[in-house]
C-alpha cells in the first residue's frame, strides 16, 4: 500500500466546469466485465449526483481500450476518471492521465485486478465509488515498457506465454484461477538465455524461463512475487525466474505463497530505475496482462509520481 497518501482538503468536485454547470466525471467502462449495465449506470449516476458531479459514460471498444477515451475526457474538462474493468483498462486510463491533474479512480472488474489489489481498492461497487469520490489520494509511478505504459507488471517469456494461453471466456468464468490452470501446462519447458542490464550496469547473464518487471509485485490472486515492490517508490522491481524442474517450481511456489524475500537460483529479485532485457529468441511479451508484439528485448523505465489516484483512507 502506498505510504504517501494525502487527504484532499475538500472531497467534492475539483474540476473546472462551465459557469453554473457541475464538473464532469468520466466512467471508462469495459462493458464485457459489467454484468448488469443498467443497474451499474443507475448506481454510478446516483453516486455522482449526490456529490455534485455530472457523469459521462464511455464504453471501450476493440479500437480503443480506454486510452483515447480517457484522454478525450481529460481534454474535455473531466476532473476525475473511473477505470471500470481489469488491469488493461486501468493501464489504458493511467497512460492517458499521466502528467495531468486529472484524478484516476478504479472500479475493479477484471480477473486479476493487480493494481487495485495493491492499492486496496474494494471490489464492491458502492465501496469503490466511495473511494473514488472520496478525499484520499496518492501519487503513483507509471512503468513504461517499450513505449507502453503499465501500472502493475510487464514481462517477457513464460509469464507472457501464460497470459496469451489463457482463454478470455475461462477468465470470465474462473477469474485468476484461469491463469493458474494455464500456467500448469507451461511449467515444463526449456529455458532461454537472458541478459539483464540494470541502470546501465554490467549485464546479468541468466538461463531462465521469464523476466518480469513490476511496479506492483503481485501475481493474479494477490500472491507477492516481488514483495518489496511499491507503486510509489520511484523504482522497478525485477524478478528472474529460473526453475529447472517441478521440484524447483514447488520451491518457487512456496516462497511466493509465504511472501518470502529470500533469493536463490530459482528466483532472483533486483531493483532499478531502468531495466534492459535481451533474450536469445523472439519471446512472448506482456504489459498488465495484455499481450504485446513478441520480441527479443524489452526495455522498461519508470516515471515517478506520474499519476494521482484515489485510494481508501487509512
Amino acid at each position: 500500500m502506498p505510504s504517501n497518501d494525502t487527504a484532499a482538503a475538500d472531497a467534492g468536485p475539483s474540476a473546472p466546469g462551465a459557469a453554473g454547470a457541475p464538473p464532469a466525471v468520466a466512467f471508462v467502462i469495459n462493458r464485457a466485465l459489467v454484468r448488469d449495465p443498467e443497474r451499474f449506470g443507475r448506481r454510478c449516476r446516483a453516486a455522482a449526483a449526490a456529490r455534485g458531479w455530472a457523469p459521462l459514460f464511455l464504453p471501450t471498444s476493440r479500437e480503443d481500450h480506454g486510452e483515447g477515451l480517457a484522454r478525450r475526457a481529460a481534454a474535455g474538462g473531466a476532473g476525475l476518471v473511473f477505470a471500470v474493468g481489469g488491469d488493461g483498462t486501468v493501464r489504458a486510463c493511467a497512460s492517458a492521465l499521466a502528467g495531468t491533474e486529472v484524478r484516476l479512480a478504479i472500479i475493479p472488474r477484471g480477473t486479476a485486478n493487480l493494481a487495485a489489489h495493491a492499492l486496496h481498492i474494494p471490489h464492491r461497487l458502492g465501496a469503490a465509488l466511495a473511494v473514488g469520490f472520496g478525499g484520499h489520494e496518492t501519487m503513483l509511478d507509471l512503468g513504461v515498457a517499450d513505449g507502453t505504459g503499465f501500472t502493475a507488471m510487464a514481462g517477457i517469456g513464460l509469464d507472457a506465454a501464460v497470459v496469451g494461453a489463457t482463454p478470455r471466456r475461462r477468465k470470465l468464468r474462473l477469474g485468476w484461477l484461469a491463469y493458474a490452470a494455464a500456467g500448469l501446462g507451461h511449467l515444463p519447458g526449456a529455458p532461454n538465455h537472458f541478459a539483464v542490464r540494470l541502470d546501465g550496469g554490467a549485464p546479468l547473464h541468466r538461463s531462465a524461463r521469464s523476466v518480469v518487471v513490476g511496479n506492483a509485485g503481485l501475481l493474479p490472486g494477490g500472491f507477492p512475487l516481488l514483495p518489496e515492490a511499491r507503486l510509489d517508490d520511484g523504482l522497478l522491481d525485477v524478478g528472474i525466474l529460473a526453475p529447472a524442474g517441478l521440484a524447483d517450481w514447488a520451491r518457487v511456489g512456496y516462497r511466493v505463497l509465504t511472501g518470502s524475500r529470500r533469493d536463490d537460483r530459482c528466483l532472483e529479485r533486483f531493483r532499478a530505475r531502468r531495466v534492459e532485457i535481451t533474450a536469445d529468441a523472439d519471446l512472448p511479451r506482456e504489459t498488465d496482462g495484455e499481450i504485446i508484439t513478441p520480441g527479443r528485448s524489452l526495455t522498461v523505465t519508470v516515471h515517478p509520481r506520474a499519476l494521482t489516484v484515489r485510494i481508501p483512507g487509512r
